[in-house]
């Protein structure tokens, strides 16, 4: 996942520096507890280019703290390793060369220990930053140290994403931990009409969000459907059954080229046994939740359904517009079922537009009206990769409840389908 500038200081938790270094470790802890499950056999593997290992993440976000924060402010600072400005840079070719991406699974070295004790090493130097009260860069500071955590959540829900791909890998399919299962029931699919007109979308206000959220803008907008709650499981079979993955009319071509190369039949992770469909889950493999929204599909298949359902995936600004009144509020990481559920309530207006999984749109990920990345690495958060990717709305069941907000854009390849991804229809008037 792809971080980016700040756009405003989160005043509520951050404008205080024993606030703001709370903030810090209670973030930090987060990542450790979340690789607490984990034996030391699964700290280093790499099951494909997009996952990184856990260890890695572990590492990576270190080496964002010393390279964004202690480097440039703190006197006297010492690398904890030189070398690991190399291995653990991501792509921030304004700040060097970087160990290949498709080649993290490959290093034994450092230890785990090791990246624990240099977790150590930069917690203790940022307490150090955070304490010099006169420091004449406190603003600047202060703003890299809100994007430096949002970062870390970032690569927390990365972690689960990951390690979900890297047991589902293995033929034993063990489980992260055992969870509680998710809750909800059968919710019937209701169309919920909005006024088109000009609108304004994007992040205009105080708190933080990423330089991709903004400027604030109009739009034109068509009066459209909307439909209550993503798209099932239950839905999704029947699209299989009817020969889904069959039919070329559906896909886009550069998605039939991949189901003919990749031999796609089904959402990632699904399996039949004894004609009934199973998945992996973060606690093993479970029997499909018929009324859970569909997860871990691509923008592909669910272009591909959309037009076999005689509708179509809805645009970013139609989701915004849609979202922007309700609360941000659902089936988050927090809840700790880390696995799509269905609705806990029956509703003819909008339900799960936050949490559960990340929907799909049908907008190319592209700069507003007005977007200017900044010059220097923090640049290189978001701008660089505006092509050819597609967005994604309103965080999963492994995103962090305090990360999202209803103008929060995510992206991803057009084929990708770790992620915890899914859909909901839209249809015009």
């Amino acid at each position: 996942m792809h971080a980016s500038k700040q756009t405003a200081m989160n005043q509520d938790c951050c404008g205080d520096r024993a606030q703001l270094a709370t903030y810090f470790h209670r973030i930090r802890k987060d990542s450790e507890l979340l690789c607490a499950p984990l034996e030391l056999e699964d700290y280093s593997i790499q099951t494909m280019p997009e996952v990184s290992p856990p260890k890695w993440h572990l590492a990576h976000t270190s080496w964002f703290f010393e390279t964004m924060l202690l480097k440039p402010y703190l006197a006297d600072y010492r690398e904890y390793n030189a070398k690991f400005s190399e291995l653990f840079n991501s792509y921030y070719d304004t700040i060097g060369a970087y160990h290949p991406r498709m080649q993290r699974g490959l290093l034994s070295r450092p230890t785990v220990k090791q990246v624990y004790r240099y977790r150590a090493h930069v917690d203790e130097h940022i307490n150090t930053l955070l304490s010099q009260a006169n420091h004449p860069q406190w603003p600047e500071i202060t703003r890299r140290m809100i994007i430096g955590v949002n970062h870390e959540q970032q690569h927390q829900e990365l972690m689960l994403t990951d390690i979900k791909h890297i047991f589902a890998y293995n033929p034993l399919r063990p489980e992260y931990r055992e969870l509680q299962p998710a809750q909800g029931s059968a919710v019937k699919l209701n169309w919920v009409r909005f006024a088109g007109g000009l609108h304004s979308i994007g992040f205009d206000g105080e708190g933080f969000a990423y330089d991709n959220e903004g400027p604030r803008h109009k739009v034109y907008l068509n009066d459209y459907y909307l439909a209550s709650r993503p798209v099932t499981n239950a839905e999704f079979m029947e699209f299989i059954d009817d020969g889904g993955y069959q039919q070329p009319d559906y896909w886009l071509s550069d998605a039939w080229q991949k189901i003919l190369q990749q031999h796609w039949q089904a959402p990632l992770y699904w399996e039949q046994r004894d004609g009934q469909w199973w998945y992996m889950t973060l606690s093993g493999m479970q029997p499909v939740n018929k009324h859970a929204p569909v997860c871990h599909v691509s923008y592909y298949e669910a272009a591909a359904y959309a037009r076999w359902a005689g509708a179509r995936l809805p645009n970013e600004a139609e989701w915004e517009n849609a979202a922007t009144e309700l609360p941000a509020m659902g089936n988050f990481r927090e809840k700790d079922w880390l696995q799509p559920a269905p609705p806990t309530t029956d509703s003819e207006n909008l339900l799960q537009m936050f949490g559960d999984v990340w929907e799909l749109t049908q907008s190319p990920y592209t700069p507003y009206p007005g977007y200017n990345a900044e010059a220097g690495p923090l640049g290189e958060y978001n701008g660089k990769f505006m092509s050819s990717q597609m967005v994604l709305r309103g965080g999963s069941c492994v995103t962090p409840l305090d990360h999202i907000r209803p103008t929060y854009r995510n992206f991803f390849y057009p084929a990708e389908r770790w992620q915890f991804s899914g859909f909901r229809l839209a249809k015009d008037v």
